[in-house]
């Protein structure tokens, strides 16, 4: 690809990525906000969520990958002509369905939290903040489905300019909720919960109203699109929650040695996120602009976009790195003041840093291969990567030779390079399928 395809094709992607990294980063930062409130209210409220939010984002993390099938699957539909808007309905109906799972799930895990025998101040704060919590998932579940149907018709500054606004709108209601303020009193762990869970209905509202004022609908049935966005969302969903589960583990089995380590590795995660942010918002244009290019069966445009996107990704992921390896201290100390938590974090960041080169290189695959509706292979490659090398080496590196915290990360960078190996390689008979069958198309 010459040098000015790549920038024209670039170009295409940052139209649809900028807002999106923007309201990815908005998104972070809302947890981000959770964290440094509650490091600065006390490290065992910190300690609390970060229990509580591993457990929660296990939950949570299969309705996402559901849900965020529905932007390649509508960007397919258009690009086969197909009309997308008439999805509106049936997207609500699919997402409220999935709260419905979610909640009743989020509520059955809250006994169960007894017999993970965390330290004993830590059991009941854990237990409230799932509790509250489990209330938003409606509000939470609406706003992703109606950012991804809006994400399909590359509408995407109004949404996530609301989620930028809730940022700030969630640090004003940590504030006032976990440290008082006039009448209300100080509510701690109780307090962030509260937070999140007014600005989830917040944002899911907010885009209900935004939809409405820029279309009109009408009821619409069709029993092939559930189907359509279960083939394509369940196995991204269980790919995101092998991840998810990977690294949430790692809170848990260290929260259980140990209320510190739930907490740094909280905060490491914090970190990692907001930069995962970037390459995350370039893959979800890859993957509407690859489904586009899909279903109008360019494939031309499909390869160039692939390329472009993933180059994009995996060199902001290097900068990034970079950022990580001159940096620790001053990145750990803007969340805490804790010499022992920043003790703790500070080896792990270096590790980090080459985790997130991979990172970059296996979400911008990930995004290739929802726009060509084959995300099976991301779960076949997850499942490996992080079940079968990851959780067992950390295990045995953090447990029994002592490493804590280091050890899991260490087998969380291996992880990583396996699948992004696995990945590139079935992306490359995936294409030259693809390829193939368009070709034969053409002929008839």
């Amino acid at each position: 690809m010459r040098i000015e395809d790549f920038k024209s094709y670039a170009k295409e992607l940052l139209n649809i990525a900028l807002p999106i990294i923007m309201g990815n980063l908005g998104f972070i930062l809302i947890g981000a906000g959770d964290v440094f409130i509650a490091g600065r209210h006390s490290t065992q409220t910190l300690a609390a969520i970060s229990i509580a939010t591993a457990i929660i984002n296990c939950i949570f993390i299969i309705g996402m990958g559901l849900i965020g099938s529905i932007s390649p699957v509508l960007s397919n539909y258009r690009g086969e002509r197909k009309s997308a808007k008439r999805y509106f309905y049936p997207t609500i109906r699919f997402s409220m369905t999935i709260a419905v799972i979610t909640t009743l799930l989020t509520f059955a895990a809250i006994p169960l939290i007894d017999y993970l025998k965390f330290e004993p101040e830590l059991t009941p704060l854990i237990k409230d903040y799932i509790f509250i919590t489990a209330f938003s998932t409606f509000g939470a579940m609406l706003h992703m489905a109606l950012k991804e149907f809006l994400q399909a018709f590359e509408i995407v500054f109004f949404p996530n300019l609301v989620t930028v606004f809730s940022v700030f709108l969630n640090v004003l209601l940590n504030i006032i909720f976990v440290f008082g303020a006039g009448f209300i009193p100080s509510m701690g762990v109780k307090g962030l919960a509260i937070a999140s869970l007014i600005t989830r209905y917040f944002m899911g509202f907010a885009l209900l109203a935004f939809c409405y004022s820029m279309m009109s609908f009408r009821n619409y049935k069709d029993s092939g699109y559930y189907k359509t966005l279960i083939k394509v969302g369940l196995p991204m969903s269980f790919a995101v929650l092998v991840e998810f589960v990977a690294f949430n583990s790692v809170a848990i089995i260290m929260g259980k040695v140990a209320g510190i380590y739930a907490a740094a590795q909280n905060l490491v995660c914090t970190l990692t996120t907001v930069s995962f942010m970037v390459p995350f918002a370039i893959s979800n244009a890859i993957a509407v602009k690859v489904g586009f290019a899909n279903g109008s069966e360019n494939f031309t445009d499909l390869k160039r976009y692939a390329a472009a996107g993933t180059i994009m990704g995996v060199g902001f992921m290097m900068l990034s790195a970079m950022v990580f390896v001159n940096c620790p201290h001053f990145l750990v100390g803007i969340f805490t003041k804790d010499l022992e938590l920043i003790k703790i974090c500070v080896p792990v960041i270096y590790i980090l840093a080459l985790f997130q080169v991979f990172d970059g290189i296996q979400v911008s695959l990930a995004g290739i291969f929802k726009g060509i509706k084959r995300t099976e292979v991301v779960l076949i490659a997850n499942l490996i990567g992080y079940w079968f090398i990851s959780i067992p080496l950390g295990y045995y590196l953090a447990i029994i030779k002592g490493k804590n915290i280091v050890g899991f990360w260490i087998g969380l960078v291996s992880a990583a390079v396996v699948l992004c190996s696995i990945m590139g390689v079935l992306l490359v008979v995936n294409l030259k399928n693809i390829k193939k069958n368009f070709c034969n198309i053409s002929k008839k």
